[in-house]
């Protein structure tokens, strides 16, 4: 696995995993690597700096408990905390469904079941036909937790 630094046509910088420079190289040719922002499929390597740890000395190691070490729990950008405030309103606000989601929102709008908002998963294609169908739903920009790293 290899991971890139990426930009896009409109500069946004994210980092993506790949299973290797060639799988990238057909990925991005084909038009499947886009923006997380913007989702722009004009997607470039962008500079990257070796990861390179320090030399292993016991005197200038980081002790366990020091605050040395990154907050990974912490937004990185204002766009990472916005999401999270997004995500914790719909949280509060509705029911998780999960994967019955497209069921669910059926019967909802048919008023087979009480009127509620309800946030869940659903397939594209089911997404695709529920739009179709003239219901009223949204993607959501993040992953159930379940979903999360």
């Amino acid at each position: 696995m290899i991971r890139y630094s990426l930009r896009c046509g409109n500069d946004h910088g994210f980092d993506s995993w790949f299973k290797g420079a060639d799988a990238f190289a057909a990925l991005q040719s084909a038009g499947q690597v886009a923006c997380p922002v913007c989702g722009s499929t004009e997607v470039r390597k962008d500079l990257m700096a070796p990861a390179v740890r320090p030399a292993r000395k016991s005197a200038s190691r980081p002790q366990h408990g020091d605050d040395d070490r990154p907050d990974l729990s912490a937004p990185a950008s204002e766009l990472e905390a916005q999401i999270a405030a997004l995500r914790r309103q719909i949280e509060e606000n509705s029911e998780y469904v999960g994967m019955n989601f497209a069921t669910e929102a059926r019967r909802i709008h048919a008023g087979e079941a009480p009127g509620r908002a309800i946030h869940g998963e659903a397939r594209p294609e089911e997404a695709r036909a529920m739009i179709e169908e003239g219901l009223p739903v949204a993607p959501l920009p993040f992953l159930p937790s379940r979903k999360v790293n």
